[in-house]
């Protein structure tokens, strides 16, 4: 799959989440085979460019091409200007996000909430792509309300406008993240478009990855939640689009290695203080599922230091890996820590 001039290795894309998709995550689920990675969503407000969480946002040091990053926000001349912006700190290809639900982001006009304004979007849309030289892709949903979708003529604005490559999460903005995503319209999409299209929504499994590929017949899939704590899962659907055999989960010695050299990243990336709190979660992604999980997280949650958090963590794994545990017999009934909503 092509987005501009840039050759995908394979076509599947991690998701743009906030909070999620660091310049650390970005890089490990590359290293398990995600083609292409969308950075998490940077606000188009020129005044916030110079907080410290920016500066983590826009990091891309020594990144694997394609470099790609989201912007958001409702002014077509302030979303051109952080295009810009972003192009010029590194980025190769800037993606438009009109796709977050959260509450916060549509307040503003900005993410889902700017499909209620078609003209709007086509403003944005063409203001954006004549502002840089580089590929500009949009990711957008259904539409705004369930009933009322409207994704066939933003996909033609887009085409229209130059943007080079479409993705679009299988439901509207009012449905978030209940029920399941609805692929019909992508296909639809798909069908009528020359530009790339790309499916997202509710891609967890290998298994789902092919049937949505064969549902919407899309150029590339996109994917969120299922990464987090499992950033394997490109490998195994890779895997299985190549060659229709389901790979056997990691073994608890590779799954100790991976969590603890993306700690490490963690770390080195962010300061000693965030760098705890934000690999909690990571953490917690992890060891759901596992024995004694909840446990193991109260107290890896209570730690304050870096060196500690990872020691604990360690230990935890090593104690499972002694005993024998697999990850082909999880305990079922360990509570499973819900995922982080993706944009």
């Amino acid at each position: 799959m092509n987005i501009g001039s840039y050759t995908l290795t394979n076509n599947l894309i991690v998701a743009p989440m906030a909070g999620v998709t660091d310049r650390p995550f970005r890089t490990l689920c590359k290293y398990f085979g995600a083609g292409h990675a969308v950075s998490e969503m940077m606000t188009a407000d020129a005044t916030l460019y110079a907080q410290k969480k920016s500066f983590y946002r826009a990091n891309f040091d020594g990144e694997l091409a394609p470099i790609s990053a989201q912007i958001a926000g409702s002014e077509p001349a302030l979303l051109a200007e952080a295009a810009r912006y972003q192009v010029a700190n590194g980025a190769q290809i800037v993606d438009i996000n009109m796709g977050c639900p959260a509450k916060k982001i549509c307040k503003k006009l900005a993410g889902s909430a700017l499909l209620q304004d078609e003209d709007l979007v086509k403003r944005i849309l063409e203001t954006v792509v004549d502002a840089v030289d580089v590929p500009v892709t949009l990711k957008t949903r259904l539409g705004f309300a369930y009933g009322k979708e409207n994704i066939l003529r933003v996909a033609q604005l887009a085409e229209q406008a130059g943007i080079a490559a479409l993705a679009i999460h299988g439901r509207t903005r009012d449905q978030m993240y209940t029920g399941h995503a609805h692929y019909a319209l992508i296909a639809e999409v798909k069908q009528q478009l020359r530009i790339p299209v790309i499916a997202n929504g509710d891609i967890d499994s290998p298994q789902k990855a092919k049937q949505v590929l064969d549902e919407t017949k899309a150029d590339a899939l996109m994917i969120g939640r299922a990464a987090q704590g499992r950033p394997w899962i490109f490998r195994e659907i890779q895997h299985y689009l190549q060659t229709g055999e389901l790979l056997s989960p990691p073994e608890l010695t590779e799954v100790r290695e991976v969590l603890l050299s993306h700690l490490n990243d963690l770390y080195s990336f962010y300061d000693e203080y965030s760098g705890c709190r934000i690999a909690r979660k990571h953490i917690a992604w992890y060891t759901q599922g596992l024995p004694n999980s909840n446990t193991f997280r109260a107290a890896m949650y209570a730690e304050e230091s870096t060196a500690t958090q990872a020691q604990l963590t360690e230990q935890y794994l090593t104690a499972l890996i002694e005993q024998g545990i697999s990850l082909n017999k999880l305990d079922a009934d360990d509570t499973v820590i819900g995922k982080s909503d993706f944009h």
